[in-house]
């Protein structure tokens, strides 16, 4: 019979090709280009404060320089106008000649007392200068004194200022430049990892789960991601093949009442039927059809549960009286098999009264098949000592044979069974039993356990305290 694909296997979409560019409007902006730019702003401010200290420092050297200079030279002019006064203004117009060597790259006026201009330097205007002014005292002078402005060429000083500016401007431009290269360089160089890593993303599709993620060169910033990614798809491709599994298991459990009620039909219809075979027919595909709405109900409470849904607590009631009320239900099955059944302790819980039952009676009817004829059935109820007493467990335990180790971890799964041959083949279980127990448990903030040894099986569920 052909099943629906969806039912089979899902569907899987082609994997998209590997590639190391995106659109524009998918890619942002490169960071090795951004770390880049930022760091040649820095580089550059940097630099530019350096080259103004150091302009500034030059600047400041030169000024005191000229300072000195300047003020040495009206000194030793001080002097010589002195003592050059005391001949009169005559003898101090011939010896000017005499200063030439303390008026090395000066220009000079002088003045009388009486302001009328003495002497001046027949030289052309200084580009750039810096002056002094200061007064000799001269008996024999009109005004008893001598006006002195003298003024030092600093052009050379200037243009030394002018090229250092240049020099540092270009420092700070050339060296900015180069420093925002070589940064874009390495990060782009350290950066060669995460595309590699982005290309083997590339790579995994639901056909290549199995792909995990390499580093080229292990880092402390890197290695935390990859594990973490790795591990995500460690529990995807775990999900994803329990969700193939699944897929199958269900195919396999729809396909058999599926397959009955399609067989009983047409041989129904090959030939004529009495009333009495039609109605014995319908009446078999009435049991079919039950079935296949038993599995569509566990499967859609299964689906609630995996989506979150919380129990509805009512007022605390008493697990002990629930468990005896489940096995009034069960009492027919135990008695045909043989076995007795007590009830252990109680607790009052606030729970989905309906829900919990439905668990216990789960549990019962499972340890009702394996048990050993003549045993007892065992319903604990005790605190949970993983919550500090705030919770409670509930416990079904029997007598019979062993489930090996390694099962015990899937007992929960759905359509898992550990040996078919361990139940009886007239009985009708489709698989769902003991995970409809595990997600009660969850919808009262519980867990599920199974222990098994020396002939004893325990399973049960947990049921955590109410929260606010």
């Amino acid at each position: 019979m052909n099943l629906p694909t969806s039912l089979t296997r899902p569907a899987i979409e082609p994997p998209v090709p590997p590639t190391d560019r995106c659109l524009p409007l998918q890619c942002g902006p490169s960071i090795a280009r951004r770390l880049s730019r930022a760091m040649a702003l820095l580089m550059f401010v940097a630099l530019g404060v350096l080259s103004v200290a150091k302009y500034s420092a030059i600047a400041m050297r030169m000024e005191v320089d000229q300072l000195e200079s300047l003020q040495e030279k009206g000194q030793s002019l001080t002097k010589a106008i002195g003592i050059a006064c005391e001949s009169g203004e005559a003898g101090l117009l011939q010896r000017m000649t005499l200063f030439d060597p303390v008026r090395s790259s000066t220009r000079m006026q002088l003045w009388r007392g009486d302001g009328t201009e003495l002497f001046r330097d027949d030289v052309a205007p200084f580009a750039h200068s810096r002056s002094l002014a200061f007064e000799v005292p001269a008996e024999r002078m009109v005004g008893g004194k001598v006006r002195v402005l003298l003024e030092m060429d600093t052009t050379h000083d200037h243009r030394i200022q002018r090229e250092a500016i240049i020099t540092l401007l270009m420092t700070t431009l050339f060296g900015s430049a180069a420093a925002g290269f070589a940064i874009q360089w390495l990060v782009r160089r350290e950066l060669r990892p995460l595309l590699s890593l982005a290309r083997q993303m590339d790579a995994i599709s639901p056909r290549r789960l199995d792909q995990r993620l390499v580093v080229e060169r292990s880092s402390k910033e890197l290695d935390p991601w990859v594990a973490q990614f790795n591990a995500l798809m460690d529990r995807l491709q775990g999900a994803y093949e329990q969700l193939e599994a699944f897929n199958a298991d269900v195919a396999h459990e729809l396909r058999t009442p599926l397959t009955a009620l399609i067989g009983q039909t047409e041989v129904a219809l090959s030939r004529e039927r009495s009333a009495d075979s039609l109605r014995d027919t319908l009446a078999s595909n009435l049991e079919e059809m039950q079935r296949l709405s038993a599995i569509v109900n566990d499967m859609l409470f299964l689906s609630q549960a995996d989506r979150g849904a919380v129990a509805r607590r009512s007022e605390p009631v008493s697990l002990a009286e629930l468990a005896h009320q489940v096995a009034e239900f069960h009492e027919g099955v135990l008695d045909e098999a043989g076995l007795r059944l007590s009830v252990v302790g109680d607790a009052r819980v606030a729970v989905d009264a309906s829900l919990v039952k439905r668990a216990m009676s789960n549990l019962m009817g499972n340890a009702s098949r394996f048990a050993e004829p003549g045993s007892t059935v065992q319903v604990r109820i005790e605190p949970d000592t993983g919550t500090e007493g705030r919770g409670v467990q509930v416990v079904v335990e029997n007598r019979g044979p062993a489930i090996e180790p390694q099962h015990l971890p899937h007992l929960f799964d759905r359509f898992f069974r550990a040996d078919a041959a361990r139940c009886c083949n007239e009985e009708i279980h489709h698989g769902l039993g003991l995970a409809i127990v595990a997600a009660i448990a969850r919808m009262h903030a519980g867990d599920t356990f199974a222990r098994s040894q020396d002939r004893v099986t325990q399973i049960g569920f947990t049921l955590g305290p109410q929260t606010a």
